[in-house]
């Protein structure tokens, strides 16, 4: 399970290679530490980065450092601010679960998740986790009221998960 800065905890497990590893985030101590993500080769994975532009609250994908598009985000509220920084995507999940971090209680995939369709999360702090992710309340894209993430619409992150890998850049600026 991982945490998006206490908003959020993603229940996922990631195979490579017939191994299958989970671990659980909560917002006060990690149960155990996630596995290092595979990184791509070099020449794919600086083929293509992701720009953050926290003043525009949009993404901006590149390849081969030239602009090919950009979707709107909601960003971290005040008191919970999207880090600022140069990352590496660390983890990608497909229709991830979502749980409570106060109750506990589970949000199956589904129309009723606040992580929406995709998961990709670029920052840790061995107790949190940031990333892009979909969302169930779209009319909230363009304002600050995560706690870090980056929500998108469903359809914008579903796209920039099929154009991404584990391990391409991602820069959040102010």
């Amino acid at each position: 399970m991982l945490i998006c800065l206490g908003a959020a905890v993603l229940i996922a497990s990631v195979q490579w290679r017939n191994i299958s590893s989970a671990w659980v985030v909560n917002a006060h101590k990690s149960s155990a530490s996630p596995p290092l993500a595979p990184s791509l080769p070099p020449s794919r994975a600086t083929a293509v980065r992701l720009v953050v532009d926290l003043s525009d609250r949009r993404v901006y994908l590149y390849k081969k450092n030239k602009l090919r598009t950009s979707y709107p985000l909601a960003i971290g509220q005040p008191g919970w601010e999207t880090p600022t920084g140069n990352f590496k995507v660390l983890q990608m999940d497909k229709n991830p679960a979502w749980q409570h971090p106060i109750t506990g209680s589970i949000v199956s995939p589904g129309p009723d998740s606040p992580l929406g369709k995709r998961w990709i999360g670029f920052w840790s702090n061995d107790k949190s986790l940031i990333g892009f992710h979909g969302t169930n309340e779209e009319a909230l894209i363009g304002k600050a009221v995560s706690h870090g993430c980056l929500r998108m619409r469903n359809q914008d992150v579903i796209a920039l998960y099929s154009q991404i890998g584990l391990g391409t850049p991602v820069k959040v600026q102010p």
